[in-house]
């Protein structure tokens, strides 16, 4: 299916591994130019060289998205290198894991206050586009709570809640908003790996959890944002789209 995405600009933030980075390559690989950021330089530069390598246009920095001054700048410099924006997309998050202040404060900056600055960095260039779409990253526990208090659920259900709201407001400006809520998704390296290595009967215990018995892949969710930043879903805004095998048991009305 050709998504309607060649000659799309995308700028993508804390995308250079795991979700935002599969949702990266897909973009690219669907003919959108890329721009994307995160703090390992290291693994900017290696997800760059990836893109490139496939014949794809794609940039990075390294940007701290805790820093609110030089994320803002980055993303306005990148819609001027890209000459405008399409599609944002925000990945920046502190991860789960028990409350405690340090925590809170980590998911306010990373999960609240990043997609909150890169949106509103943003504006301006996508209030030009004919194809404007904003995709937030949010999660299934903050609709439906699985893994006991975090900060991480809560501020995702901030970031969900605002994603709605904003939906609604931009909607005159022709641009779409849209929230992404993955369940458990196994990355090589990150979390779920660590729990399958580290935590084995916890991560047994959750496979159970999921209808359709196994975790999610990045790739999934990235088809998925794909298809929502597209075209192809133009009378779509507004929406919660839960990517996670089956695993809340809420009916969605």
């Amino acid at each position: 299916m050709d998504l309607q995405l060649k000659g799309k600009r995308a700028i993508l933030a804390g995308a250079s591994k795991g979700i935002g980075r599969a949702v990266a390559e897909v973009l690219a690989a669907e003919g959108c130019a890329i721009e994307l950021c995160a703090r390992d330089q290291a693994g900017v530069d290696q997800a760059v060289n990836h893109i490139q390598s496939q014949g794809a246009n794609a940039r990075g920095e390294s940007v701290d998205l805790a820093d609110a001054a030089a994320y803002r700048d980055w993303v306005v410099r990148a819609g001027e290198r890209l000459g405008g924006c399409d599609i944002f997309v925000c990945f920046g998050s502190a991860g789960g894991g028990p409350a405690n202040e340090e925590r809170w404060q980590a998911a306010f900056e990373l999960d609240l206050l990043a997609t909150y600055r890169g949106i509103d960095a943003a504006l301006p260039a996508l209030e030009k586009s004919d194809n404007a779409a904003i995709i937030v990253i949010s999660t299934t526990v903050a609709i439906e709570p699985a893994f006991g208090p975090q900060p991480y659920a809560a501020l995702k259900a901030a970031v969900t809640n605002y994603a709605g709201a904003l939906a609604h407001s931009l909607a005159a400006k022709r641009i779409r908003v849209n929230t992404v809520s993955p369940g458990p998704v196994f990355i090589e390296g990150g979390s779920w790996d660590k729990i399958k290595q580290g935590r084995p009967e916890f991560y047994e215990k959750t496979l159970t959890q999921v209808p359709l018995g196994r975790l999610g892949q990045a790739r999934e969710v990235a088809d998925a944002v794909a298809f929502l930043a597209s075209p192809l879903s133009a009378f779509t805004t507004g929406t919660n789209l839960v990517i996670d095998g089956g695993m809340t048991k809420r009916v969605q009305h």
